[in-house]
């Protein structure tokens, strides 16, 4: 029965069939699975993988434009609703708290990592380099970039940054750029992974529903074996080899520093996460003032940042109504049924929300495009195999990073070529964080989940 059929008196039968569609379904309504709600996100993915493979560009094809296709079609199919009653699905969807929030956090970190640049990331390299001999520099910059990464949120953005100082540092102590470039990346895939201020975490948690901290923990544990295991190479790998040529680094202020680990230090706290971003542009602000950059120079810093985050906001939003259409159309009983039918258990259910992002990341190239299109799926995965919220968040982000950090047509990769010099297939064998950190989830996925989150029933 209906929990607000006790509302519809004096309606008529038009009335009644739309308020019986719009209204939440009940633990005894179960929808019946429909396979062929599914098809836009087939049309999403032949749109922008065959535009992409045919001009060989994966950013040729905006993922906006491909999306918009998408959801026409969701918008066509289902004709027991009205478009405008389609509209109200959407609304719906989109109006959730979970993605306002997403969305205001999008921003705030946007406008953080703006008002830095490249500056800070710098001097975190430079500050290390000039206690630790050269020999050991590689293992230096996956550090750096773990640190700089989980402090500003953005893989592409440490990449961007510690890349050319790796390069430069390789060209200095002859040890191989490749190992550099691949090593950086990895570190930069940490922090994607585990940042509070990062678009995959702020996606993961919010629409699961967890605590940032929570999640953070659980997927900490996952993630130092992983680093530590890395670590342990990279020391071998330097201590096995030859001499290496000193590198002098360059001049280093301290006070950059400052915004990153008040950031990192109030996020491990467990803050909020809004007043740690508003405390940390304030701080980098009076910081950057304090060195001599100008208020216009720092005010248009703040827009391009904000502005960097539009179109994945788009995209979350797109997401938001495209996934309301079909779960109402019943794709998500029918792929969720499909599912319960290949995996088996807990850990089946782990290994299915596991497979669904990856999937999804290697068919769009973005982990936190494929984050918000499995979230939903696996939300409802959660709820059938008992998983606490924490776990298929750091799920979510764990497998979208895992799969971002070795595709070749990624952001990620394709920024590091560019920079380097060096290509994707010589950086592979060299991946380890990345091998490692998949491993040490699927190992994670056979122990006990840690009661900090909601517990799903």
């Amino acid at each position: 029965m209906r929990v607000f059929e006790k509302g519809f008196d004096g309606m008529d039968e038009k009335q009644l069939k739309t308020a019986d569609n719009l209204a939440p379904v009940g633990p005894g309504d179960a929808k019946k699975g429909n396979w062929l709600a599914l098809l836009p996100i087939v049309v999403f993915l032949v749109i922008y993988i065959g535009v992409s493979v045919i001009f060989k560009d994966f950013y040729l094809m905006s993922v906006v434009v491909a999306f918009l296709a998408a959801l026409l079609v969701a918008c066509v199919q289902n004709r027991a609703l009205s478009f405008d009653e389609k509209l109200s699905v959407m609304a719906r969807g989109v109006a959730d708290q979970n993605i306002i929030t997403m969305i205001l956090i999008f921003l705030a970190a946007g406008i953080f990592a703006g008002i830095l640049g490249r500056e800070g990331a710098a001097a975190v390299a430079d500050l290390l380099l000039s206690f630790i001999p050269a020999r050991f520099s590689v293992l230096v910059m996956f550090v750096v970039a773990c640190f700089v990464s989980t402090a500003m949120g953005t893989s592409v953005g440490t990449i961007t940054v510690i890349v050319p100082i790796g390069v430069a540092v390789a060209e200095v102590t002859g040890i191989s750029p490749v190992l550099f470039t691949a090593s950086i990346v990895g570190g930069a895939m940490f922090g994607d992974n585990l940042s509070f201020i990062s678009d995959t975490t702020i996606a993961a948690t919010s629409t699961q529903g967890c605590q940032m901290r929570d999640k953070f923990r659980e997927n900490f544990l996952i993630a130092l074996p992983a680093a530590v295991l890395t670590i342990v190479i990279l020391l071998i790998i330097a201590l096995s080899g030859g001499e290496v040529n000193a590198y002098e680094p360059q001049a280093i202020n301290l006070w950059l520093l400052l915004p990153y680990f008040l950031v990192l230090i109030a996020g491990i706290l467990g803050i909020n996460v809004f007043l740690v971003l508003l405390g940390g542009i304030v701080v980098a602000t009076v910081v950057k003032l304090a060195l001599g950059v100008g208020v216009a120079s720092i005010i248009s810093a703040m827009g391009s940042g904000a502005s960097g985050m539009f179109e994945v906001i788009i995209v979350t939003l797109l997401v938001s109504m495209l996934s309301a259409l079909m779960r109402e159309f019943g794709g998500f009983d029918a792929l969720l049924a499909g599912i319960k039918r290949v995996f088996r258990g807990r850990v089946g259910g782990q290994l299915g929300v596991a497979t669904l992002v990856s999937a999804m990341d290697v068919a769009t190239a973005n982990n936190t495009v494929a984050i918000v299109m499995a979230a939903p799926i696996a939300k409802n995965i959660s709820e059938e195999y008992g998983i606490t919220n924490t776990k298929t968040a750091s799920l979510l982000d764990i497998f979208g990073s895992v799969v971002q950090g070795l595709i070749p047509y990624g952001a990620q990769l394709l920024i590091a070529t560019q920079l380097s010099g060096v290509s994707a297939a010589q950086m592979m064998p060299f991946m380890f964080y990345q091998y490692l950190l998949a491993i040490s989830a699927v190992v994670f996925m056979f122990l006990p989940s840690f009661k900090l989150g909601r517990k799903k029933v």
